[in-house]
């Protein structure tokens, strides 16, 4: 029964494991043609899709733009901090132009700048607009050509700029714009009457995404539509948003919800656009969107109050909202959810089921990487303390693997007499293993207890854009990403682009032949089964690594090779204890 157990526990480790690589795969792929494309875009001409009209925001009516664009250039309002450079197109007042200063988009010093928000004439336009909805029809409010005057030339920390239209009818609209010294984009829509009439509108906030962006996770990461709304976190794939939005017609309606507070936006692996009430406590109606135009996905996320609000003749009347663009940095984004009250901003970060043991992993190497400065010897400690937190247990065990292999000529003569009877052979292992207080399934306890371990870490080298581009030391200059050498290349000296299944990196070897020393130490199996099935398992694991993280696989590595020196110091030390008994016996 013990052994039954004991393959069965491999199995699940192994088939683990497995499932895990599959799943990578897709990602694995997602981001080597995300890189392609990358490349592409930046050495190829820039196509123009043609304008659409506006999706309606919070399901309610948008003011349909003019007829024929204006030929004019638009003016833009200049946005200008230590961590982020564009500008808002003034025309229709669009966040449209964004780029991160602190993020490139490869390893390399030169690569361009993260981009997060682009125009209409960008290949994927993705941008956010503030706008207003009338009751009537004839009031007139700004429309997606309408050119808004700023009383200011830069949006900066220092200087807000408040954006006006007047629709010379009474109204005077107003867009407060201020910016911190993060991500954060603060926007007071104002309505001022100065008419004799009361009027009804509607301010809205809306971000638009005109293509579909390449995933990078699949089942590993959520991408896509996600807030919390009425204190729930609420997340909506593309593929699955587009299902809901084509049931729906042209409506597009994928969600529909509203309660105080929260968010909802678009996540990306490791960046984020949200929009949010600015008041916390003040109610807000969201919607996510999905329409297909001019042969092209249209996704948007709507942000309103639940209804219209009224400006009565001499009344000023608003709806303030914030508007997150950047990276989704851990405690950035526990600061605001802390300092601004916003309910769960952090779970913009998908830290997944083990949310309990994966943010803390995170923050434990944020702490050793700011006391070492690399994140590759921040795991290398890390591991450290997992090993002395497990000591007590894996003593446990190598001291019973050690009594096992000491057991292997007995166990080797009982297979001899009752090779015939295998009922009566489990019989007398069992007693044999009861007497020496021996556990048969110990060896395969090391692994189980990594296996937590390293899912773990796995989520927190993926989704965390703090690992992203962490060098380690040598040709490791990216921890998040897959060791870039290859056996099959012999490192390089050959010029060849192997298929992605002969991937088989330096680290990913030195991890196999840390393991397969490991498997050595282990008390060898006496079914022929388990014992080629051990043999085999570091050729498994080697190749199902290779093409992980760098970070995970050096990990992997620490941990054998210091689970070899506890083990081989622990055998050592079994051995000689009963010699001496032995020795002792004698005299």
């Amino acid at each position: 029964m013990d052994n039954k157990r004991l393959l069965a526990a491999i199995a699940i480790s192994i088939g683990i494991l497995l499932i895990f690589d599959l799943w990578n795969r897709p990602a694995r792929e997602a981001q080597r043609q995300a890189q392609q494309q990358t490349q592409q875009t930046q050495t190829s001409p820039v196509p123009i899709p043609q304008a659409n009209t506006a999706l309606n925001p919070a399901g309610v009516a948008s003011a349909s733009p003019a007829e024929g664009a204006p030929s004019t250039p638009a003016p833009r309002l200049t946005i200008d901090s230590p961590r982020v450079q564009g500008t808002i197109n003034l025309r229709g007042a669009r966040a449209d132009d964004l780029v991160l200063r602190d993020y490139r988009e490869t390893i390399l010093p030169n690569s361009p700048l993260v981009r997060v928000l682009a125009p209409r004439e960008d290949s994927h336009p993705y941008f956010a607009q503030w706008g207003w909805t009338a009751s009537d029809p004839s009031t007139r409010v700004p429309g997606n050509d309408t050119d808004w005057t700023a009383d200011g030339e830069r949006l900066t920390p220092q200087n807000p700029v408040t954006l006006r239209w007047d629709n010379g009818a009474g109204l005077r609209f107003e867009i407060a714009l201020s910016l911190d010294a993060n991500y954060m984009i603060t926007a007071e829509q104002r309505v001022v009457n100065t008419g004799a009439a009361p009027a009804t509108v509607l301010p809205w906030s809306r971000i638009r995404r005109e293509r579909t962006p390449q995933v990078a996770g699949y089942y590993i990461l959520h991408e896509g539509f996600v807030g919390v709304v009425d204190g729930r976190l609420r997340e909506v794939t593309y593929s699955d948003g587009k299902s809901a939005g084509a049931a729906q017609g042209r409506n597009g309606l994928a969600f529909d919800g509203e309660g105080a507070g929260g968010w909802a936006g678009f996540t990306d692996k490791y960046w984020l656009t949200a929009l949010m009430p600015a008041d916390q406590s003040t109610r807000a109606r969201t919607a996510f969107r999905h329409t297909a135009e001019g042969g092209q996905d249209r996704w948007q996320v709507d942000l309103a109050p639940p209804a219209p609000v009224q400006a009565a003749p001499g009344a000023t009347v608003g709806f303030a909202s914030r508007l997150f663009a950047g990276a989704k940095e851990v405690h950035l984004l526990d600061s605001y959810r802390d300092r601004l009250g916003i309910v769960d901003f952090d779970k913009a970060i998908d830290f997944g089921w083990f949310y309990f043991l994966t943010k803390p992993f995170f923050y434990a190497l944020d702490w050793l990487f700011r006391i070492t400065g690399n994140f590759g010897i921040a795991i290398l400690v890390f591991t450290v303390a997992l090993k002395l937190a497990f000591f007590p247990l894996a003593n446990k065990s190598y001291k019973s693997m050690s009594r096992m292999k000491d057991l292997a000529p007995k166990m080797q003569e009982l297979k001899a007499k009752y090779g015939d009877e295998p009922a009566k052979m489990q019989q007398e292992m069992m007693g044999l293993y009861k007497n020496a207080g021996v556990n048969p399934a110990s060896g395969c306890l090391p692994i189980l207890l990594q296996i937590p371990v390293f899912f773990a870490l796995y989520k927190v080298l993926f989704v965390t854009i703090e690992m992203r581009h962490a060098p380690f030391f040598g040709w490791i200059r990216d921890l998040s990403a897959p060791d870039p050498t290859n056996l099959f290349t012999l490192f390089g000296l050959i010029a060849w682009d192997p298929p992605a299944f002969l991937h088989m990196p330096a680290w990913a070897i030195i991890m196999g032949i840390t393991m397969f020393i490991q498997f050595k130490l282990n008390p060898t199996p006496p079914d022929p089964i388990q014992a080629r099935l051990f043999a085999f398992m570091p050729l498994i694991f080697t190749f199902m690594l290779a093409s992980f993280p760098a970070g995970l696989v050096i990990y992997w590595s620490w941990n054998n090779l210091l689970s070899v020196t506890q083990q081989y110091y622990i055998m050592r030390h079994e051995r000689a204890a009963r010699r001496a008994e032995r020795a002792a016996a004698r005299t």
